[in-house]
């Protein structure tokens, strides 16, 4: 489903929808396309943009910042340029101006950029190559919970890597999700991972704390998608009300800025 790129998006509910949209940056190299990308970004982005010494990462950046302003254009009829974003005491990002209570955050491996959107709940997403090249071992040993870190060395070691980003990820989009960043010491925390029918998408997952007064909220909710062998995704939100027995319905969305939006059936993209 192609639709030009003023044709709205809409919520079909009120504050149980998530958006997912992605893009790949090393297939967007158009001249004339970088070069309305770069009419639509701030100075500001405009400096932190070419302050990257590599090529590929000043692309990559030139190719997010103009991706979530042509996302947001797509709810609301504000041209891509006109948005104003702040960062909060934590650095994540927020819209200035909204005439409805969108809540994005987004992610980026070096071939994936991702962006969630949804309303009113805050939201964090998280998108990782598991074949990055780290000591996932001993990563894990530092920022795991007991739990975590039992169930990742008693897992088989061809599948160990794999297992590290399901809660690496997990982690990442839940501290994100609660707008505290590192302040939040991740061991404290942990993720149960239960058993699903599905290979690509798990809803079964639980929150543990460390300490029950800890300060964490209560109304929070996790999922994890595998679209691919390569790649792992995880959206955690924090809800204004109670979100354990609600249903939540994700829409997938590709998109080349400004040029091509596609809505797909599931979560799925070569890699």
């Amino acid at each position: 489903m192609n639709s030009c790129i003023n044709q709205p998006v809409l919520f079909q509910s009120q504050t149980n929808e998530i958006h997912l949209w992605f893009t790949k940056p090393n297939t967007i190299h158009q001249t004339g396309l970088l070069k309305q990308y770069r009419s639509l970004l701030s100075e500001q982005e405009i400096l932190k943009q070419q302050s990257y010494v590599f090529p590929n990462k000043r692309h990559n950046e030139l190719i997010t910042r103009s991706f979530i302003r042509n996302i947001l254009s797509h709810y609301i009829n504000i041209h891509p340029s006109r948005w104003q974003f702040k960062k909060d005491n934590y650095n994540k990002p927020k819209i200035i101006q909204s005439l409805l209570p969108l809540q994005f955050n987004i992610s980026h491996s070096d071939d994936l950029i991702l962006c969630a959107i949804t309303q009113n709940n805050e939201i964090g997403c998280d998108v990782e190559s598991i074949n990055r090249n780290c000591n996932f071992l001993s990563i894990a040993k530092n920022i795991f919970s007991i739990a975590e870190y039992s169930d990742l060395i008693n897992t088989p070691v061809g599948r160990q890597r794999s297992r590290f980003f399901d809660y690496w990820t997990l982690k990442e989009s839940y501290v994100k999700a609660c707008g505290l960043g590192f302040a939040m010491y991740l061991a404290d925390f942990g993720f149960r991972i239960g058993e699903t029918k599905s290979k690509k998408f798990n809803d079964n997952i639980q929150l543990e704390y460390k300490n029950k007064h800890s300060g964490h909220p209560v109304n929070s909710r996790s999922w994890l998608f595998r679209p691919n062998k390569r790649h792992r995704i995880a959206i955690s939100i924090k809800a204004n009300s109670f979100c354990q027995t609600k249903e939540f319905k994700f829409r997938f969305f590709e998109n080349i800025p400004l040029y091509k939006t596609t809505e797909l059936n599931e979560l799925n993209f070569n890699g």
